[in-house]
């Protein structure tokens, strides 16, 4: 490190864990943006995310037992004693069931293990310009399997704002909506859109890989609107660029190479109805070519 580089908090100690970045004469400029470490409000969001709208458990324990505690009882319990999520299947099969932590009408302590996502990182993460795809995130210390890293935070939009926003996009801009759908049977589907582009977290410098290290699994900790909680898919080992899948997908096993036919494909899907797809640099042996693009807002 030179001598006119220093480490700076990105979150201006938003966070219990201060989110590092360097900066020195000679280093890019990181965007202009309003760090939140949780969700607010945005255009056509009816609901305040904020507001406590799920009922809390009335333990008095240090931390909730499943036998006594309303909330384990009605959703069961999600994490281990060291806030490790329980149910990795999400890893293999591509599917997740619900999570529901301990909220503020709760009378458990802050330290309950039923309390994850709302305390924020708790492993040291660094934001830092990449080699060849602007910035990214990685971690200074090993982080294991199912352990919580960071929330993909930011403003909560309508569908219709969505829309809006990205058909404004320029070639050159930088697409932050994550589009989350969540299926509860007999056709209901609840989404929620988050842009992190103006008002974010750590999670918007995170950069797409077709081989993640990350999922994304919605986490209901104070209001039924849920929070994107990023997880670690594998162990990770301190200095490893962080990365999740934008299409909500995972994988841990790199398949084989892509058969022509399907890279042609991917060639003549780089166009989708007049907009040009991006590149997608992630390197991985099982790499789609194009980062992924959500039609469903545009259509």
């Amino acid at each position: 490190m030179s001598d006119d580089t220093r480490l700076v908090d990105l979150s201006t100690g938003l966070e219990s864990v201060p989110v590092l970045t360097e900066r020195s004469s000679g280093a890019r400029t990181a965007p202009t943006f309003q760090y939140s470490p949780e969700n607010i409000q945005g255009p056509g969001c009816t609901v305040d995310p904020s507001e406590v709208t799920l009922p809390g458990c009335s333990c008095l324990s240090h931390s909730c037992l499943t036998e006594s505690c309303s909330c384990l009882q009605t959703h069961g319990r999600a994490y281990d004693t060291t806030g490790t999520l329980l149910n990795l299947s999400r890893t293999e099969s591509g599917y997740s069931s619900p999570v529901f932590e301990c909220n503020a009408l709760c009378t458990c302590s802050d330290a309950c293990t039923n309390r994850v996502v709302q305390t924020g990182p708790r492993v040291r993460l660094e934001v830092y310009s990449t080699e060849n795809r602007g910035w990214g995130v990685r971690t200074l210390e090993p982080i294991p399997h199912g352990m919580f890293v960071c929330e993909y935070a930011g403003e909560l939009i309508s569908f219709e704002e969505a829309r809006r926003r990205q058909l404004a996009q320029r070639s050159e801009d930088n697409n932050y909506i994550i589009a989350v759908r969540e299926h509860a049977g007999r056709g209901s589907v609840t989404e929620t859109f988050v842009d992190p582009a103006v008002v974010g977290n750590v999670g918007r410098f995170l950069n797409h890989s077709c081989q993640p290290n990350l999922y994304m699994q919605p986490v209901r900790v104070h209001s039924v609107v849920p929070r994107l909680a990023l997880f670690a898919g594998r162990d990770i080992d301190a200095q490893e660029e962080l990365t999740f899948d934008y299409s909500g997908g995972y994988s841990n096993h790199p398949p084989a190479e892509l058969p022509s036919t399907q890279r042609d494909a991917a060639v003549k899907a780089s166009r989708t109805e007049g907009l040009q797809r991006k590149e997608c640099l992630c390197g991985a042996s099982n790499c789609a070519q194009f980062l992924p693009l959500d039609l469903s807002i545009l259509n």
